[in-house]
């Protein structure tokens, strides 16, 4: 499912229009973005929670030249699925 898939899906089960579904999802992210780069955590009860961790600085190896390169530590955005999102799935 694609962002335009989920507002219409919103939009449907919702009776709101697509522009102010759009809006709030648009909003949504925003903010979560905003909170990560801040480097706080986002938790949404029941589905899961947004956090920002660190990957250290790590060899590897160009697999077109065989080189070893070194790639450098940086921050990158996990999700990790809550105890409702889990069960919903496996239902």
């Amino acid at each position: 499912m694609n962002k335009a898939e989920l507002i219409e899906e919103v939009s449907n089960r919702t009776g709101v229009t697509k522009k102010n579904v759009g809006n709030v999802i648009n909003a949504v992210i925003k903010v979560v973005s905003d909170a990560l780069k801040n480097g706080n955590r986002v938790t949404l009860v029941d589905f899961g929670s947004f956090q920002v961790i660190e990957k250290k600085a790590r060899r590897g190896v160009n697999p077109q030249t065989k080189e070893s390169i070194q790639i450098p530590a940086k921050k990158v955005p996990k999700f990790v699925a809550g105890k409702g999102l889990r069960e919903a799935i496996i239902k």
